[in-house]
Formats: C-alpha cells, structure tokens, sequence
C-alpha cells in the first residue's frame, strides 16, 4: 500500500492555520499543546507535510475562534476570491504585526496618517525596482 501524499488543500490548510494562529499571538508551541501535539508537528501541519485529522482539524478551529471553512478555499461562495487574497498578505513576513499595531491605533486621522504613510513607502519600494532605462 502507498503512503497517502499530501495534497493542495492539505497546503492550503496549513498555511491557513499558520496566518490565524500569528493573528492570535500564539506560538506553534502553545497551539500545540492546546490541541495535544508536539510544536513539530503543528509545524508539519503548517508546511502542509501532514494532514490534519477532522477532529483536530475543529479543535484549532475553536481556539483560534474561527469556523473550520476558514481553513478551505471557497472560490465559489461570496467572498472567496477576497479571503484568499487576504490570507495570501498575512504570509507577508511581518504582515500580522503591522495589523496589529495599526488595528491598536485608536485616533482615526493618525491611522488614515500610518496608512499613507505606508502606501507612499510602497511606491517608493517599486519605484526603486524599476529598470533604469524605464
């Protein structure tokens, strides 16, 4: 018998959990402690080199307070496109502390501030990649 590969959706998965359990604050070590596993192999499960049992699968669902479908692709529900696009962004090194610190801002005109601030840096970060002779 073939071992079971894992597939897209187990990736898929994997790097689901990684963006919610940063947006929680919680470590790989704690996540796994919480549902009964080693951080190793909540490591596996975030690299997509383990699958993820259903019932484990729940258990993080609740703790990091979150229906289990978040952790799937839904490109034909409402939204599905967006979600993806979203979570693709939380990968960015450094993304969900940047959320953080922003969603932490409480005076609107200082965030509508950090935010242009923000954009101009990221114009400037594409203008500096841009060929010479451009």
């Amino acid at each position: 018998m073939m071992p079971k590969q894992t597939t897209d959706v187990d990736r898929l998965v994997g790097l689901r959990i990684t963006a919610l359990r940063k947006a929680r604050g919680l470590s790989q070590t704690a996540l796994g402690t919480a549902v009964g596993v080693t951080f190793q192999q909540v490591q596996k499960y975030e690299k997509g080199q383990n699958r993820v049992g259903a019932g484990r699968l729940r258990e993080i669902a609740r703790l990091l307070e979150v229906p289990v479908s978040a952790f799937f692709d839904e490109d034909n529900a409402a939204g599905g496109q967006e979600q993806a696009e979203v979570f693709g962004f939380l990968r960015a090194h450094g993304a969900v502390d940047l959320l953080r610190a922003f969603a932490s801002i409480e005076d609107d005109q200082v965030r509508r501030e950090v935010l242009a601030i923000v954009r101009s840096a990221a114009r400037l970060g594409r203008k500096k990649d841009a060929p010479l002779d451009a």
